[in-house]
């Protein structure tokens, strides 16, 4: 790819050095910093990086990506959130800057089953409260209130890429699997659903929350939901920290109606490691309490690291933006001659007013690709350069050039 500068990516938080060999095949220089940045010294080092080529950005959940941002770094044309959520980056102000933003869903699926899993057994085995004990010199040997997790009926509430794993790893283990969730769902293996999120609450010795953090689900699990559950059973949240009214199940706990929980996410969280961390349950030897670390493994973060690099690295050399949340989604075959990539305001006429600059431009066209969703749209135009590279160019400058044009990029096979 031939390119005005080389490209530049700033990678904040410590992402997986598993990104540098995408980065380093497409020619791609890598910036990193351990820590995230706040908005004035992101936008800072932004616009110090060399050259005048376009600028990539990685984060995790620390930094947020605001409007000023992408109004201030205009070569900034896409961000890989290395994570899950994509909720410190301003997507509507992204979509309207013509910047893609990408970030990795299901990265850490397999992490975050795990964690879940090894907590319901140790939940129904007492091993933290024992683990404890013996911490403190006291040797507390008993059968008393601990059970095999085989039989037992685990409630998984959202069937998406987690939950869905979690009921399969939950039944090669001998558990019985109901599940609930808003979209109907094909079970997986023996697995069931529940008409409803009580019924499921009251069959359930485990509940497992796997929801996203919606006006629906916050507070979805407070003092009536608490009570519906089974008397004995346990709760499990590996989701989001608002899902859980917190002083209900403080409440729930005190009143022994259920026997103990899991939390690895909290209303509210120390902004980094090493803060202070205050929550009410603290101290509550029946509830095992992680931060935040559900999907912290090296193994995680390596998937992760390869996931959004390339998806970054596929958008700067090929347009292609599968996967993009900010951006109408093209898949497209590798660049093999030149390829112009017209992000533009959705808008009636846009493709007429862009083939009438073609047509008069006199190159040939060989491949066309449109998509829309909501106010913008996404055209990667293919060129047949039978006359020159300096064609595409002024073409592209053309394209670029109209009213409707967010934002125009030539890329051309070296």
């Amino acid at each position: 790819m031939r390119a005005v500068s080389t490209p530049q990516v700033l990678l904040l938080e410590n992402i997986h050095s598993s990104s540098h060999p995408n980065f380093a095949r497409h020619g791609v220089k890598v910036h990193t910093s351990p820590k995230g940045m706040a908005e004035e010294l992101l936008i800072e080092t932004l616009q110090g990086l060399p050259g005048d080529g376009p600028r990539l950005l990685g984060i995790r959940s620390k930094t947020h990506v605001t409007a000023r941002v992408f109004a201030a770094v205009p070569n900034l044309v896409a961000v890989g959130a290395f994570c899950i959520g994509t909720d410190q980056i301003d997507l509507a102000a992204a979509a309207r800057h013509g910047v893609a933003v990408f970030n990795s869903p299901f990265g850490n699926t397999r992490s975050v089953a795990e964690l879940v899993l090894g907590e319901i057994i140790m939940l129904s085995r007492q091993v933290f409260m024992r683990s404890t004990a013996c911490h403190a010199g006291h040797w507390r040997k008993s059968a008393k209130g601990s059970h095999e997790v085989r039989g037992k009926t685990l409630g998984i509430v959202g069937y998406g890429h987690i939950g869905s794993q979690l009921s399969v790893l939950a039944e090669a283990l001998g558990m019985q699997v109901r599940y609930y969730d808003i979209i109907s769902k094909l079970p997986l293996g023996n697995a069931r659903p529940c008409e409803s999120l009580t019924e499921l609450l009251g069959l359930s010795d485990f509940v497992s929350l796997h929801v996203p953090d919606t006006e629906l689900t916050r507070q979805m699990i407070g003092a009536d939901e608490l009570a519906a559950m089974r008397s004995g059973a346990y709760l499990v949240n590996a989701s989001r920290g608002l899902v859980v009214d917190i002083d209900a199940l403080k409440a729930t706990l005190d009143s022994g109606h259920i026997a103990g929980a899991a939390l690895d996410v909290y209303p509210v969280e120390p902004k980094q490691a090493g803060k202070p961390f205050e929550n009410v349950l603290r101290g509550y030897e029946q509830v095992i309490m992680t931060p935040h670390i559900g999907g912290s493994t090296e193994e995680a973060q390596a998937n992760i690291g390869r996931e959004v690099s390339t998806a970054l690295t596929r958008f700067i050399a090929d347009g292609v933006t599968l996967g993009s949340v900010s951006l109408p989604e093209v898949d497209a075959p590798p660049n093999v001659g030149c390829r112009i990539i017209n992000i533009h305001r959705n808008v009636p006429g846009v493709l007429s007013a862009i083939n009438r600059v073609v047509a008069e431009s006199e190159v040939n066209v060989v491949g066309q690709r449109l998509a829309t969703a909501g106010e913008v749209g996404l055209l990667l135009v293919d060129l047949a350069l039978d006359r020159g590279h300096n064609h595409g160019r002024a073409l592209s400058q053309a394209i670029g050039a109209l009213p409707t044009s967010l934002r125009t990029r030539l890329l051309e096979e070296s």
